[in-house]
C-alpha cells in the first residue's frame, strides 16, 4: 500500500500522517490536565507520537526516508515570510523607544552562542577528546533558536560532514521547550509570592483558554483580511506564492553559490531571507506591500514552524541522542544554569518598566520559542498591559540580520577551524554591548 520508494504520494502520506497526530496532539491539549499545566504545545506532542511511532521509534507510522529533509524546506519557507511581514522601521525610533529592551535582547543571544560555545570547546571537548568542536553550539542552537535554527544549523553541517548535527539540535531544542514551560512556570509562581509580578496576584487567576487553547467566540480575532478579490486567485494562494516563491529563489541562490565556490555552503533560509528582505524592498517602492497581509504572512510561519517542530522532533534519531548522552546532559545543565542566570540578572539590571513580565517572556524565548516566551507573557500579563511584546517586536528588528549572520556562518567558520575566534568576537560584542548600555545609562542598580 505504501510504496517504498519516495514520490508524490510519500509526500502526501508523510502530511497526512503528520497532521493527523497534530490533530491527536490538540485533543490532547484540550482534555489532558497534565498536559494542560505544563502548556506543551500541540507540535511537540505530535513530534513525541511520530518518534515513538516512527521508522525511529517503533515503526508503527509509515513515515518515508525524507522525514529529516522537511524540517529544512519548513525553515526556509519560515525565513521566507519574515521580511514578507516586517513594518518600516528606523534604528533612531529603536534606539529611542526601546534601547534598553535591544540590548537585553542583543546580549541573551550573543552571551548564550559565545559562553555555552565555549564550554564545549573547552570542557566538554577536554573531557570527550573525539567530540565536534562544535558540540557546544548544539545547544544555543535549540535554546535560542528553537526547532527552526536546530534545523537549519543541522542541515547546514550535515552539508559539510557533519551528520549527527541535525538530531543534537532538535534534541536540545526539544528539551529547550520543555525547560521554558517547567521552569516558567516555577519561576512565575515564585514572582506571584513575592509580589514581583504586576498584573496578577495569584497563579489560579489564569484564564481556561490558555490551558486549553481553545478560544471561546467572544475572544477570537481574524486570520487576517483578503487583499486579492477570489475570482482572480485566492488571498491565501496570493500569500502562499509570495512565500513559496521567495523561498524556492532563495534555494536557486544557495545551489549557484554552491556550484560557484564549492566550499561555500550558504544555507537555504539564509539566502531566502535575503531575497525576502530583497522583495520586500521592491513591493514598498512600488505598492505592492499594501496588498500583503501582515497577518496571513504571519499566520503561515506559524503553520510551516508547527509542521517544522513535528517533523523535526519525529526525525531524531534515538540512536545519536543515547551515544552523546552524558556530554548531552551536562551541555544542557550548564545551559539552563547559563541562559538562567543572562535572563534574570540583566533583567533587573536593563529592564526597568515590567521587569519581570519581560523577562519571563525571555526565559521562553531564550530557552524555547518565542511561542514559549509568549505563552509565558501571558500568563504572568493576560491583557498585554506591559506592552512587552510591542517592545520586543520593535526591538528584534536590528537584531534579526545578527542572528542571520550568526547561524550562516557559524557551521562554516568552525568547519574551516575558525570557531574559536568566532566565539570569542561575538563575547567581545557583548562586552561593547554591555559598556554602550551602561553610556546610554540603560543600566540600573538593584
Amino acid at each position: 500500500m505504501f510504496s517504498s520508494t519516495f514520490g508524490p504520494w510519500s509526500l502526501f502520506t508523510d502530511l497526512g500522517l503528520i497532521f493527523g497526530l497534530l490533530l491527536v496532539g490538540k485533543f490532547i491539549r484540550v482534555k489532558v490536565k497534565f498536559i494542560q499545566q505544563l502548556f506543551i504545545p500541540p507540535s511537540l506532542i505530535a513530534g513525541f507520537l511520530g518518534l515513538a511511532m516512527g521508522p525511529n521509534g517503533l515503526g508503527w507510522l509509515p513515515f518515508s526516508n525524507q522525514l529529516g529533509t522537511y524540517s529544512a524546506i519548513l525553515i526556509a519557507l519560515v525565513f521566507a515570510s519574515l521580511p514578507l511581514s516586517s513594518p518600516k522601521f528606523s534604528f533612531k525610533e529603536v534606539s529611542g523607544r526601546v534601547g534598553s529592551i535591544w540590548a537585553y535582547a542583543q546580549l541573551g543571544m550573543l552571551l548564550q552562542w559565545s559562553i555555552v560555545g565555549l564550554f564545549g570547546l573547552f570542557v566538554l571537548k577536554l573531557i570527550w577528546p573525539d567530540l565536534n568542536s562544535a558540540f557546544g553550539l548544539m545547544l544555543p542552537t535549540g535554546f535560542y533558536g528553537g526547532h527552526g535554527t536546530a534545523a537549519a544549523v543541522g542541515s547546514a553541517f550535515e552539508g559539510l560532514g557533519w551528520d549527527e548535527a541535525r538530531s543534537l539540535g532538535m534534541t536540545t531544542a526539544t528539551v529547550g521547550v520543555v525547560m521554558a514551560i517547567i521552569f516558567g512556570l516555577i519561576f512565575v509562581k515564585m514572582a506571584a509570592k513575592k509580589n514581583e509580578t504586576l498584573f496578577i496576584k495569584d497563579f489560579s487567576e489564569l484564564p481556561n483558554d490558555l490551558r486549553t487553547g481553545l478560544t471561546p467566540k467572544e475572544k477570537r480575532e481574524p486570520a487576517g483580511m483578503s487583499t486579492t478579490s477570489s475570482i482572480s486567485i485566492d488571498s491565501l494562494a496570493f500569500h502562499l506564492a509570495l512565500v513559496f516563491f521567495t523561498a524556492f529563489i532563495g534555494y536557486l541562490l544557495s545551489q549557484g553559490v554552491k556550484s560557484v565556490y564549492p566550499k561555500l555552503e550558504l544555507p537555504v533560509f539564509s539566502c531566502a531571507f535575503i531575497i525576502g528582505l530583497i522583495l520586500k524592498k521592491i513591493f514598498d517602492k512600488y505598492n505592492v506591500s499594501d496588498y500583503i497581509c501582515p497577518v496571513q504572512t504571519t499566520r503561515l510561519s506559524g503553520t510551516f514552524t508547527d509542521l517544522l517542530v513535528a517533523f523535526g522532533v519525529a526525525s531524531i534519531q534515538l540512536s545519536i541522542v543515547v551515544k552523546y548522552a552524558l556530554p548531552l546532559i551536562i551541555l544542557i545543565i550548564f545551559g539552563v544554569f547559563t541562559v538562567w542566570v543572562i535572563t534574570f540578572y540583566l533583567g533587573k539590571r536593563l529592564l526597568k518598566d515590567s521587569w519581570f513580565e519581560r523577562s519571563i517572556f525571555a526565559w521562553g524565548w531564550w530557552t524555547g520559542t518565542m511561542a514559549m516566551g509568549i505563552a509565558l507573557l501571558r500568563i504572568v500579563d493576560p491583557k498585554m498591559e506591559s506592552k512587552a511584546l510591542d517592545d520586543y517586536a520593535l526591538a528584534y528588528l536590528p537584531i534579526a540580520p545578527i542572528e542571520i549572520l550568526v547561524i550562516t556562518f557559524a557551521p562554516i567558520l568552525f568547519v574551516n577551524g575558525l570557531g574559536f575566534w568566532f566565539l570569542i568576537t561575538l563575547f567581545i560584542l557583548a562586552v561593547l554591548i554591555l559598556l554602550l548600555a551602561k553610556k546610554m545609562k540603560w543600566l540600573h542598580k538593584v
